[in-house]
């Protein structure tokens, strides 16, 4: 029996049956009081009728109403499907998309679409933030930690021990594999982390690891714990590991701090040593210099004089074989005025009479004459 749109009743095929005033259970009209009496079942008529005259607001004809509700709904499915299809990834995740709960595929930042659920789901981890796992101690507050003596306690290559505590700080690079690759990756970081942690340490000298070659450990560490994730596929890039801590055993820190300071006083001792050595050599090394060249031009000068001299002899043997009494003449005066040049002198003049000794105070003239000559 069809619905009537326009009366709003329910109509039978003929004349018979269902009765024109009466509702398709058989009660009586709404706004009558006959005696049917009993309580009124709801007017499903009135209801239906009132939803196909709204309808029939969006319709521009009066007609085909039931292709305008199958229409109608059809498109509230396909909103509320693509409602569920659709899905955004902020540039801080990675969408993660499971089919059944399989996954399937990894969709990076903006708009995407999948299946509808429950046929495929997205998981949106955050791939941007790093994240930090302590290893040797655990944090339990601001400046305070907890020592767990099991990770940090560890054996050096020269067969010592040393309690170290380091972070390893870390984010996701493959949500898809971070999430199904590996179980508990944080677990599984840690683990490697401190394995990795041994295995460097185990090939190092303690005095080395607690002075010079920190960054070098660090390395070492950070590339090997790289490596192993890699090779299980975690989907976890390492960004740093940071040593907190390097000390031997608490029960003998004293003494190997002692020990440490007597070889700081040893390297600073040997430090003093080589400066001031550094400061006399290249001194005594210049007054060597300095004497060698003064002894190189002492040699040049008496080489010179001694040529010098040598020529000028053969200049007055020369002149004398030419003139001798004349040349003998000029070197006696001249070989007596060096001679007596540095001596004290009187001279007396004959011409002061015959017969007259003169007195002479020589002491005294000898002492003036010296007196003058200082």
């Amino acid at each position: 029996m069809p619905w009537n749109s326009q009366g709003g009743g329910w109509q039978g095929g003929g004349n018979g049956g269902g009765g024109g005033n009466r509702g398709p259970w058989g009660q009586g009209p709404s706004g009558g009081g006959g005696g049917g009496g009993g309580p009124q079942k709801p007017d499903i008529e009135e209801m239906i009728r009132r939803g196909q005259d709204r309808l029939k607001q969006f319709s521009p004809g009066g007609g085909g109403n039931r292709t305008v509700i199958i229409i109608v709904v059809l498109l509230i499915i396909a909103v509320v499907a693509a409602w569920q299809m659709a899905y955004r990834v902020s540039p801080s995740q990675q969408g993660v998309v499971l089919r059944f709960g399989e996954y399937v595929r990894t969709t990076n930042s903006g708009l995407h679409f999948k299946l509808p659920a429950p046929i495929e789901t997205v998981l949106l981890p955050e791939v941007t933030k790093v994240q930090q796992t302590d290893i040797g101690f655990r944090r339990t507050g601001q400046d305070r930690k907890n020592d767990i003596k099991d990770e940090s306690l560890m054996l050096t290559g020269d067969e010592n021990i040393v309690d170290i505590d380091f972070s390893v700080q870390w984010k996701i690079n493959d949500a898809g594999k971070y999430l199904f690759e590996i179980e508990n990756p944080p677990q599984t970081l840690k683990v490697v982390a401190e394995s990795a942690m041994r295995e460097v340490i185990g090939r190092a000298p303690i005095q080395a690891m607690l002075t010079t070659d920190k960054n070098r450990i660090e390395q070492e560490v950070q590339t090997l714990i790289q490596s192993t994730l890699d090779d299980y596929q975690a989907g976890i890039s390492i960004e740093e590991v940071k040593l907190q801590q390097v000390d031997p055993p608490s029960n003998v820190i004293d003494a190997f701090r002692d020990v440490q300071r007597a070889k700081a006083d040893r390297e600073r001792k040997k430090n003093e040593a080589d400066a001031y050595a550094n400061s006399i050599v290249p001194v005594a090394r210049g007054e060597a210099a300095k004497m060698l060249e003064e002894a190189e031009a002492y040699k040049q000068q008496k080489i010179a004089e001694a040529e010098g001299e040598a020529s000028r002899y053969a200049a007055i043997a020369l002149e004398y074989q030419r003139n001798p009494g004349v040349t003998g003449r000029r070197l006696y005066l001249e070989t007596m005025e060096q001679v007596l040049k540095g001596m004290d002198k009187v001279i007396i003049d004959d011409k002061g009479g015959n017969g007259v000794v003169p007195y002479l105070p020589l002491n005294e003239l000898t002492g003036r004459n010296k007196g003058n000559n200082q």
